[in-house]
């Protein structure tokens, strides 16, 4: 080596490195911390070039980190990333490390290069992320009753990458007050036995935290719903079902299934009952009278009621404890009836009928009486039966013992039926059949053989009278004082016996004929896999299958129907009981019973109105003809209800009257009552032609005190009935006027109409001699009263102001008056004389009078001033001119405008009728004032 050139050391060895790493990255950081410090050593050292460290060298692909040399003569390091780390990417990195020396001189030649180091980094996690759960809602369904260990979990995530940042350590339920609690692996379990009738459904907030205690970025909803325990029974039912009138047949339960809880059943027995017993007779029976009811099922006539309702004419039933809605006679113990001698012939024949309603109990008492319904026993001296029905220990008796006649025998005397139905509080149906010696029972249609029949010895005949009783026997001998004995409790309806005939099955059936009941919608789709069965009312229905399908399809197909117009406001009950079978199983599913319940609406009451002439004029002679005075004319019989107003009409300002609307319906009676004191059977009364009842189906009775019509028939019926009474009066010159009453009923009184008076008033003639003075002809007749109205004033008025020259025109008219005086005295009498002799013409030409609003005066000029009637008139038409003359005659010229109002009603009235030309009828209902 010379002097003045540089001197290099040769490069004789290699770095030396650690032989591996460990380094730590906090996550967006760039520092990493390794463990053991980066430092590379090289023997050569401290010689320049060789013994310095000029580099760290990588080795990987894309690595997001260098290393970089701090210090050459020294070898320490760094290694440091390139760009920001991210754990959840990445959370390891290793890679291979070298360090290079810098070789034998400045140009970086001959870089020796140490042995390859492995290094391993660890990302450091930050906890930056929230916990998110996996699903937004969570939803569970659980049964009442049942504590849980889990109903379900919920489950959050975090995507930290750490374990201790990415990892769940807590849940937490925030809704407050709920009975469920969680546990740190989300599972949610209830505290407490949940009650679906309490609550159905509870909604909760549940939240999570990672194990840095960050919680949930937004809290999950639980649902959890209770359901009841499942038990076996219909379903989707309504206990209450409303009945519109006049709907139908109306379902019941039209969505009703059964809940069988996965039971394996087999078969299947419904039985729907309607329960009635509390209604009525049993059920909503139509409330007509027994006679109507017997008339409207085509019963035999000749039926006499023992239980009418009390009247004037039926008084026996007057004291009796009576149901007036129903007319069902109710007896505790203390109370009978005597029916009045001529009722009912005193020997039945061998062939009758008894029929009556009955509900009755197990008799009172430890040792039960005999309970008397009917009784025909001895009046006084002794104490015999001779035919009683009455009830002794639940069993139903029919006493019957025939009088002595040729044969002298023992015979049948006693009928004993024994039915649970005659105790049961139940209403029922009896119908006793007898053709002697054979007795036949009919309870609810069915037929009831006697199971015991005992004989007797006839009974003696003797002048004793009989009475016949009901609810009760009369003892008239053996005893101090006669009473009654054997009484009956219970209740009793349509008591009636029919002598000389006995009732067919046909008419049984419908007078025990229920208007309301069960019915099938659509037989046809029942299916044939359904067996089903009606009790004789409709009131039980029986069903069977063994599918559950077609048993839902079929109990939803069953409905109520009530055909009555005005049914019986109220409840009737509904049971539906289940008998179910299962497949191989001693112990079956028990299913409840269904009571429900179908509430009757109120029917829309009708309002009967009676209209006409309420005011009657009639000649004298007329009330002494043969066929009298017709009544009613013009009665008119209108029914109304007030129809509510159609939803959605807009409402008037001004508030309106409701719609009335006509309903048609029948009637059962109308009374024709004579007020201000009975006819007098010596001089007058009412008439009616049978013929006119019975072609119209309709029955009635007349007494002094008025005339009943009835029957179930409609109201144009009793119009025309009505049309056709008469009233006459032999000695009608006592009589000034004679009032009547007319009312009307439908079902027995439950809807009555108004009352409409009448009053018929005498028509008194006007008599006067030659010689009387004219002015006499100008005064207003005694029969006829003067009204004023506000028309007249005007005329008044006129009249006070008429020049002088009016009183010569009076003059003159007076003595045209004298001249006609003698010609309307003539045409009078001769018109007495031919008005007895009316033809059925002329019957139709009445003359109907009516005050209320007519001032009527005689001018005996008009009719004679009239152009138009030649000298060939025949005396009829001179009779019909005397009539016109009285009806048109002014007693004062100030009236002439009335005049002409009333002469042109009057032509109006003969131009619409020619029947009514003879007489003229007046009527003020169609007056303009």
């Amino acid at each position: 080596m010379t002097a003045g050139c540089a001197i290099y050391a040769v490069n004789k060895h290699k770095p030396w490195i650690e032989t591996s790493y460990h380094g730590v990255i906090t996550e967006n950081n760039d520092t990493v911390i390794l463990d053991p410090p980066l430092v590379a050593l090289d023997k050569d050292a401290p010689v320049p070039f060789a013994g310095e460290i000029c580099a760290f060298k990588i080795h990987g692909q894309e690595l997001p980190f260098e290393a970089v040399v701090l210090n050459k003569t020294s070898g320490e390091g760094r290694l440091r990333a390139k760009s920001p780390i991210d754990c959840e990417l990445q959370k390891e990195y290793t890679f291979i490390i070298q360090a290079y020396d810098c070789g034998a001189g400045p140009r970086e030649t001959a870089w020796k290069k140490s042995h390859k180091a492995v290094v391993h980094i660890q990302v450091k996690d930050v906890n930056e992320f929230a916990p998110t759960f996996k699903e937004p809602a969570y939803k569970a369904v659980v049964t009442e009753g049942k504590i849980y260990d889990s109903i379900l979990q919920v489950e959050a995530v975090d995507e930290d990458c750490s374990p201790q940042y990415s990892q769940i350590c807590n849940y937490e339920i925030v809704t407050t007050d709920v009975p469920f609690a969680i546990d740190r692996n989300g599972n949610i379990r209830n505290t407490e036995k949940l009650s679906y009738d309490k609550q159905r459904q509870y909604e909760i907030l549940v939240t999570a935290y990672d194990c840095g205690q960050k919680p949930a970025a937004q809290d999950t909803l639980v649902q959890v719903d209770v359901k009841p325990v499942c038990k076996p029974g219909w379903q989707d039912w309504t206990k209450r079902i409303e009945y519109q009138p006049g709907s139908g047949s109306v379902p019941l339960f039209p969505s009703i299934h059964l809940e069988t809880c996965d039971g394996a059943v087999s078969s299947i027995q419904i039985t729907t009952e309607l329960q009635t017993n509390y209604i009525g007779k049993g059920c909503d029976r139509e409330t007509y009278s027994e006679r109507s009811l017997q008339k409207l099922c085509g019963a035999s006539s000749g039926i006499i009621d023992l239980l009418p309702s009390p009247s004037a004419a039926t008084n026996w039933t007057a004291g009796l404890l009576v149901d007036s809605s129903e007319m069902i006679f109710k007896f505790d113990g203390r109370q009978g009836a005597k029916i009045p001698d001529g009722i009912v012939p005193k020997n039945l024949t061998d062939q009758f009928t008894i029929t009556m309603w009955m509900k009755h109990g197990p008799s009172p008492g430890v040792r039960a009486e005999k309970e008397t319904i009917l009784c025909n026993s001895d009046k006084t001296e002794m104490n015999r039966h001779h035919y009683a029905l009455y009830v002794h220990n639940c069993r139903l008796v029919f006493l019957l013992r025939k009088d002595f006649d040729q044969a002298d025998t023992f015979r049948p005397a006693e009928f004993h039926w024994k039915l649970d139905q005659i105790c049961d509080k139940e209403w029922h149906y009896y119908v006793i059949n007898v053709e002697f010696p054979v007795v036949t029972l009919y309870m609810d249609g069915a037929t009831y053989e006697p199971y015991l029949v005992t004989n007797d010895w006839p009974i003696h005949p003797s002048h004793i009278a009989m009475q016949l009783t009901v609810g009760a026997c009369w003892q008239g001998g053996e005893v101090t004082k006669p009473r009654f004995a054997q009484f009956f409790h219970g209740s009793l309806a349509s008591l009636t016996i029919r002598p000389g005939k006995m009732e067919s099955q046909k008419v049984i059936s419908c007078l025990q004929a229920c208007k309301e009941g069960l019915d099938i919608n659509s037989l046809e789709s029942l299916g044939q896999g359904i067996k089903y069965h009606f009790n004789p009312s409709q009131s039980v229905l029986v069903m069977e299958g063994d599918d559950i399908g077609n048993i839902n399809r079929a109990l939803q197909k069953v409905s109520y129907i009530n055909s009555r117009q005005f049914p019986t406001a109220g409840v009737r009950r509904l049971r539906v009981s289940s008998k179910v079978q299962c497949f191989g199983e001693d112990v079956c599913i028990s299913v409840p019973d269904v009571d429900a319940y179908v509430m009757v609406l109120q029917a829309i009451e009708p309002q009967i109105s009676l209209r006409g002439t309420d005011r009657l004029w009639r000649p004298a002679a007329q009330f002494e003809s043969a066929r009298g005075v017709t009544l009613f004319p013009d009665i008119k019989i209108v029914s109304t209800f007030a129809k509510a107003e159609t939803p959605g009409e807009p409402k008037a300002t001004a508030p309106k009257s409701a719609v009335l609307e006509e309903m048609l319906h029948n009637l059962d009676f109308c009374d024709i009552l004579v007020l201000g004191g009975d006819l007098d059977p010596r001089q007058e009364c009412l008439e009616l032609n049978h013929s006119e009842l019975h072609q119209r189906h309709l029955d009635a009775t007349n007494s002094t005190a008025g005339y009943s019509i009835y029957g179930v028939g409609s109201m144009s019926r009793y119009e025309q009935v009505l049309h056709h009474i008469r009233y006459r009066n032999w000695h009608p010159a006592s009589l000034e006027s004679r009032r009547f009453r007319i009312k009307c009923s439908e079902l027995n009184g439950r809807y009555t109409s108004n009352e409409f008076n009448l009053e018929v008033s005498i028509l008194h003639e006007v008599r006067m001699s030659d010689k009387e003075h004219v002015s006499h002809l100008i005064v207003q007749p005694p029969f006829l009263q003067s009204v004023h109205h506000p028309e007249s004033r005007s005329s008044i008025q006129r009249s006070s102001v008429v020049p002088s020259i009016a009183t010569v025109v009076i003059i003159i008219s007076v003595c045209m008056l004298v001249f006609v005086v003698a010609m309307g005295v003539y045409r009078v009498r001769i018109a007495h004389q031919h008005f007895t002799q009316e033809t059925e013409a002329a019957k139709e030409a009445e003359m109907d009078w009516d005050d209320s609003a007519l001032t009527i005066t005689v001018n005996p000029m008009e009719k004679h001033e009239e152009p138009g009637h030649g000298e060939e008139e025949t005396e009829e038409e001179e009779e019909e001119e005397v009539e016109e003359d009285v009806s048109s005659s002014s007693s004062d010229s100030e009236d002439s405008e009335e005049e002409e109002e009333e002469e042109g009603m009057g032509r109006g009235r003969h131009g619409q009728s020619g029947a009514r030309q003879a007489q003229l009828e007046w009527d003020d209902s169609a007056l303009p004032y």
